[in-house]
């Protein structure tokens, strides 16, 4: 079961990535696809750290937490059309996820009685991995999609000290503010971000998960 959710996490990141590149095409930037990054292919996307080296390590150790990245999909900014074009890129890739857990918790609740038990157990491990990439991804830090979507809805005034703020955030520093965040994340929050991955499962399974 621990090596289907780490399949499904690996996916659902390479698929949560592509939504991006997908919608900063359809914005007018083509950048990810002439780099070959509009693909589910998983080599072009793999981080050696975060899709290979933290989830296997964390599925070696039980530590009943899966969780991972992959390389960025590149995009420029100044190619999007309108005003809102960027928040659209980056509320492309939680909103991915977040369709898959409703696609997959429908599918579980009103087809438990016909589909195979392979397939309810592909549903179990999609929902909750999904809901919380999405989440996660929605926390306004640098450089989680969170951040981009709420400097584009500041006044003026405030997304320019934003700015100023997310430009410091560069190389190390990103993943230092990751670290730092998924520390905060396991001693602090992780029971209540946990409590409600499972009630929003339950909701949408109608069935609960442990």
């Amino acid at each position: 079961m621990q090596l289907l959710f780490l399949v499904v996490l690996v996916f659902a990141i390479i698929v949560h990535e592509v939504a991006h590149g997908y919608v900063a095409l359809l914005l007018g930037d083509p950048t990810a696809e002439q780099e070959g990054r509009l693909t589910l292919n998983p080599i072009p996307h793999i981080d050696i750290l975060g899709t290979l080296i933290i989830p296997g390590i964390l599925l070696l150790s039980g530590s009943g937490i899966l969780f991972g990245w992959a390389k960025p999909v590149p995009y420029n900014p100044y190619n999007l059309k309108g005003r809102y074009g960027e928040a659209m890129v980056a509320a492309a890739g939680p909103g991915i996820n977040i369709a898959f857990a409703v696609v997959f918790g429908l599918l579980f609740r009103f087809g438990g009685t016909v589909l195979p038990e392979s397939l309810l157990y592909l549903c179990l491990a999609v929902v909750p991995v999904n809901l919380f990439l999405a989440f996660f991804n929605l926390i306004p830090i640098p450089p989680l999609d969170g951040s981009k979507i709420l400097m584009t809805f500041l006044p003026t005034h405030l997304r320019l000290r934003f700015e100023q703020w997310l430009a410091s955030f560069t190389g190390r520093q990103n993943i230092i503010a990751l670290l730092l965040l998924l520390l905060f994340l396991s001693w602090f929050a992780l029971d209540y971000v946990v409590m409600l991955v499972v009630f929003l499962t339950e909701h949408l399974t109608g069935s609960a998960i442990f």
